[in-house]
């Protein structure tokens, strides 16, 4: 079943022999550091290629913007910042990954991917409340918090000019509704490609009202 959902993965992104090796030590490390500490759940240990690389993929391949600092919050096990890392490595050279995790053991398993890898990411253990702000063309965050609290993230980290892409659940609907007390913003509602009850919402423009 594994190799079935990494045949998958690689069919659906088209990648290089060099970039399907990076995701293979990905996969690799993934499943070894998960032994030791709480990256993604055990039950989706078996689905790391659809589940969480080409989930994570698909955000990637929703902007053209490809140069730049794409700024990643919350990353933990590196979904989706550490897959757009490994992607822009050959697809988006000009593209500066950084990626925000304030537990230290997360931190270090996405430093021993990166150099394990040998692409190039900044890595910042620090709470994303305290962190100076990163003037980001890109925001992401995968499974962090509601949307309201992404919105105040974005506020904060996000370039006047930038675009924010939040994955979210079947409850997408209500948490934008939530949100929309406090801000103004049109978002473009994208379907997911791995599950019909989810979405990536992309916002950019927000302001409080």
């Amino acid at each position: 079943m594994a190799e079935a959902d990494r045949e998958s993965f690689l069919r659906a992104a088209n990648v290089s022999r060099e970039t399907e090796a990076r995701f293979d030590t990905y996969a690799a490390l993934l499943r070894k550091w998960s032994a030791a500490i709480n990256l993604v759940s055990p039950a989706s240990l078996s689905q790391i290629w659809s589940r969480h690389f080409l989930d994570s993929a698909q955000i990637f391949s929703l902007t053209a913007t490809k140069a730049g600092i794409w700024a990643d919050l919350g990353s933990g096990a590196g979904f989706p910042g550490l897959v757009v890392a490994i992607l822009a490595t050959e697809q988006a050279p000009d593209l500066a990954v950084t990626l925000v995790e304030s537990d230290a053991r997360k931190a270090a398993f996405l430093s021993t991917v990166a150099r394990e890898t040998g692409i190039s990411v900044r890595i910042c253990a620090e709470r994303i409340e305290s962190l100076a702000p990163l003037n980001a063309n890109i925001l992401s965050a995968r499974a962090l918090a509601p949307l309201p609290k992404l919105m105040e993230f974005a506020d904060r980290h996000l370039a006047a000019a930038g675009v924010a892409l939040f994955p979210k659940g079947a409850q997408w609907r209500a948490e934008l509704a939530r949100a929309r007390s406090a801000w103004a913003f049109d978002p473009i509602v994208h379907p997911s490609v791995t599950d019909p009850d989810s979405v990536v919402l992309e916002i950019k423009g927000a302001r409080r009202v």
